[in-house]
Parts: structure tokens; sequence; C-alpha cells
């Protein structure tokens, strides 16, 4: 059994607390993780400018080199993990382990992060709209029209407090040291197997390990890591993004909304679309935000419903090492139980019907875990309740609305996949401001594009643009 410790910038330190971490079908412990607390969180961000400090030493260009160098060491080296190491197939095995992801979805994350760092250069580029680079470091410089800018960093470190459900949402933090921005990382209970095993990455390539910390524990190291980072990013519920709604500080990811609208002028011709809608709620799952959690119509709306609980309806529980497993186990004891409760009471309101209820139970019980089952749900209307549900499984609602209303009905949207040729009705969601990505054409809502922000660019959280004036002797033009 391998013992994980806190990684206090970079140096390990282990705790007399620690957390079991527990295979969720066998039992098997994996690991004990060091325990934080909050005062060694609070104590330790006093040398959080040393983090800025080295990795302003080492050029943004260097630094890139670097982070493509750790690409292929996460994916491919046999890496240290506490008092062990872990080789790329064992750190499959401990993720899936833990979070219940099938292995063949935690091999695609890791192919997802190693795209990610891979093209780092072309996606900060992107992000920061053609910058040179240099710019941050130094704070100031001339754009090559002429134009002097400054750029003023927010903090020293970002403040990471990471989800256990979809390894995927690690993608938001490599961008991070290559800014020349350290990284405190406070891991998902479930899943500590990325942030320990990214970073030693990192530091295989030539990242200096005072760069990132580490700080595995309960909730009071989530609270402690925003208390004391000057930026930071949360992950929760639509509480946790209410709670820090307007805080300049906090940059809050939680339920993605995602959606599906097809326009009057494709509605009659759904079936074309019938891959797309279910590969958006089904892929990874459908624990990721960008999964699709609605599908919006002016009609056809039943026939559509049943036509996706045809197709995901049969879908079952299978082995996580099976490579057709589709489905995600909940690992946390009673979570399936509690959600699974909520849709049946759901169910009760006139005018919301369970499509995929034909193919048998929703809840599936295992001795150690739990699981569940692809479900369909037909809205007879936007105001049923149920329209604006999202859970952590591959769950969809059809929605039955006039095509003239769907804008003002559906709500925060993370994702909106319009499938639309009318102008007008493009320009109307062009202008959307509750819609936070759109795709203009039968794209499916999973399919990002890393070269544009994701909820915001973390550019603009971590860097402040200010009026300069340089006098010609300061700098370079």
């Amino acid at each position: 059994m391998l013992h994980i410790p806190i990684s206090r910038w970079g140096e390990p330190y282990k705790s007399l607390d620690a957390d079991k971490v527990v295979h969720f079908d066998s039992g098997e412990v994996l690991a004990e993780v060091s325990r934080a607390n909050a005062g060694i969180v609070e104590r330790d961000m006093r040398h959080a400018k040393r983090a800025r400090d080295v990795l302003r030493e080492i050029p943004i260009g260097d630094l890139l080199k670097m982070v493509k160098k750790a690409a292929d060491f996460y994916t491919d080296a046999e890496l240290p993990l506490g008092d062990g190491t872990q080789t790329p197939e064992q750190f499959v095995r401990m993720q899936s382990a833990t979070t219940g992801l099938p292995e063949h979805m935690c091999r695609f994350n890791m192919k997802k992060n190693h795209f990610v760092l891979n093209e780092m250069e072309r996606i900060l580029d992107s992000l920061t709209r053609g910058l040179d680079l240099n710019i941050l470091t130094r704070g100031f410089g001339v754009e090559a029209r002429g134009v002097p800018v400054s750029y003023q960093a927010q903090s020293p470190v970002l403040g990471m407090v990471l989800p256990s459900n979809s390894p995927g949402v690690h993608t938001l933090w490599l961008p991070i040291i290559p800014l020349q921005i350290g990284l405190v990382l406070k891991p998902g209970p479930q899943e500590p197997w990325t942030p320990y095993r990214m970073t030693q990455a990192f530091i295989q390539a030539g990242i200096p390990k005072q760069a990132i910390a580490i700080y595995p524990g309960l909730g009071d190291i989530g609270a402690a890591v925003l208390a004391h980072c000057p930026r930071s990013l949360i992950f929760g519920g639509t509480a946790t993004v209410e709670q820090y709604k307007g805080n300049p500080r906090v940059q809050a990811h939680g339920p993605g909304f995602s959606k599906i609208l097809l326009g009057d002028d494709k509605v009659d011709d759904w079936k074309k679309y019938l891959d797309i809608m279910v590969d958006s709620v089904l892929v990874n799952s459908g624990r990721g935000c960008i999964n699709c959690s609605g599908i919006w119509v002016s009609r056809h709306a039943r026939e559509i419903a049943e036509a996706l609980a045809e197709r995901m309806g049969p879908v079952a529980p299978l082995p996580p090492e099976d490579p057709t497993s589709a489905l995600a186990a909940f690992t946390v004891p009673g979570q399936a139980d509690a959600v699974n409760t909520d849709i049946e009471n759901a169910l009760k309101e006139a005018g919301a019907h369970d499509m995929t209820a034909k193919f048998g139970a929703r809840l599936v019980k295992k001795e150690r875990c739990d699981y569940l089952r692809p479900t369909v749900i037909l809205c007879e209307s936007p105001e049923t309740a149920m329209a604006k549900k999202e859970y952590m499984f591959p769950f969809t609602t059809v929605v039955q609305c006039p095509q003239e209303k769907m804008l003002e009905s559906i709500g925060p949207t993370l994702v909106c996949s319009a499938i639309t040729e009318d102008k007008k009705f493009q320009r109307a969601l062009v202008d959307a401001i509750h819609i936070d990505r759109l795709n203009l054409g039968p794209i499916p809502t999973i399919q990002l594009n890393w070269l544009q922000p994701h909820e915001g660019s973390i550019v603009d959280f971590l860097f402040r643009a200010r009026a300069v004036q340089l006098d010609k002797g300061m700098v370079k033009i």
C-alpha cells in the first residue's frame, strides 16, 4: 500500500492524519493519503510568491518545451508516487477504482490531457489573442502594431479545489505553469491521482518543484485554499456557484445545463441528428458539465424521447475493465440513492414522463457501489420542473417548447448546440448572454475546441490589463 504525503512546495510532509483511498468494488485500500489541515495551508501561503519567482526565472518559451515533455512523461513513464512508483496502467486502474469511471474512459482522459499539454503553445496563443508571452513576464511591452500594453498578475498562485467526478476538469489548470503562475491543488477525495502524477511529470520535465503545492484533505482544506489564494477555481453544485457569484477572487464551475436546440427548420429531420444527441448525453458516462442534459424541440418531442430511450435505455453496468462499459459507478455511499429519489419525486409532477422506465430499474445496487442507468424524461412544457434538472450520469430531458420561447426558457447554459440555419434565430443565439459556448450546427455538446476559453478566459482571470505609458528608452520596440 502506498503512503502519499502532502507536497508543500515540492517538499513531502507526512501528517499523522491520513485518509484511505479504497477500491470501490473490492474494498482494497489502494493508498493512504496524508491529510492537510487549514493551519498548514495558511502558513505555507506565506511562501506563495516564491512559486511565481522561480517560474519567472525560466523563459515562457522554455516552460512550453518542458510542458510538452511532461505530456509524454504523464502518459508513458513510471513516475514517483508517495513512497513508491506508478506506471500508466496502474494510474488508469487506480483512477477507475476510486472514481468509478470505466478504465477506457480514464485512458481517454489521459489522451485529452496529453493533447492539451502537447498543444499548449497554440492554446496560449489563442487564449492571449496572439500576445507576445514575454510581456506577461516583464509586465509591460509594445505589441507589433506599436501599441504599449501592460498586464499585471493578480496572484502568484492559482488555487484549485478539484472534484472527483470527471478527470477531464484537469485540463483547466494545465496552462497555469507556462503562464509563470504557481499551483495550489486540493485534490478531490476520490481522485488524488491526476494532481500527483501531473506534478511529477512536470518535475521530471524540468519545472521547479517549488512551483506546485498539493494539499489533500476535507472541506476545511478547500475553504483554506479559497481564503488564502488571491485567485482560485472551485467545482461544485448550484449552491457553490451562487455562494461565490460576484466574488472576483473565485471562479466557480458548477453544473453545465448544456443543451441541444433543434430549430423549426431542422426538427422534422431529427433522425439525422440522433447519433449527436446520444453521444452528447452518454459519452464519459454523462459526468461532464458539457454533457447534454436537455434537448429542446418545438415538435416531435415524444418521438425523439422514445428514440433516445430505445438507444440508451438498455445500457447496463459492466465491469470497469470492459472496453464497452458505458456507465461509471457511484462510489460515494448514498449518492446514487439520493439522485434516484430526487428523480422519482420530480416525476410525480404532471407533464413529466420517464421514457426509459420500461427498460428496467434505474438504480442498480452492488455490494460496495451503485449505478444509475441512462434516463430520458419527456417534458411537455418548459414550465415542468424536471426541465431544469441535471445529474451526474447519462440523464436528459426532451422539452417541448416553441422556438420563439426557447431562449427565454432554457436558463443558464454552458454549451448550446443549436441545429438551425434560421438566420434570425442564429442572431438571437449569438446575442444570448446566458449561453457560454455556442455551437452552430450539428456539433455534439461534448466536442471541445481547446483554442477557445472554457467558462471565461483563465488568462483574463489571472492577469489584469492596465494603462501604461512607456518612454522609448525603457523598452525595445
